[in-house]
């Protein structure tokens, strides 16, 4: 699976951003996705994920009620909404898919396949 993020930028706290993550191959349903982020001197966190079906949604704790992960099977893509956005949300983010086996994760050393990352500037 190859995967390319976009949609990041620079927006002022309280904005909303929607990031992109289109997936290649046909195989796109067959995987749950993920996004991750990694500020500046900090390591990579989990942010959101979603199952195969798109039934189940996790999210971190500092995200849950302001981001919201979705998927398109027809366009192969998984999306992130991220609403009331804090300078603290600032980092690149990135998307990711898991091992075909995993039906959803949080954990980081389960995803397999990753985009490139994009970046997200949260001013004050």
């Amino acid at each position: 699976v190859q995967l390319q993020a976009c949609g990041g930028g620079l927006v002022q706290a309280g904005g909303s951003l929607r990031l992109s993550c289109a997936a290649s191959g046909r195989t796109f349903s067959s995987y749950a996705m993920g996004w991750f982020r990694q500020a500046p001197g900090k390591a990579r966190e989990f942010v959101a994920a979603i199952a195969r079906s798109g039934g189940l949604t996790y999210y971190s704790s500092s995200v849950k009620g302001r981001f919201t992960i979705s998927r398109d099977g027809i366009k192969n893509s998984v999306y992130l909404q991220m609403n009331s956005l804090e300078p603290a949300d600032t980092a690149v983010y990135y998307c990711a898919a898991p091992k075909a086996s995993v039906i959803i994760s949080m954990t980081l050393r389960d995803y397999e396949y990753w985009g490139q990352g994009t970046l997200v500037t949260v001013s004050s």
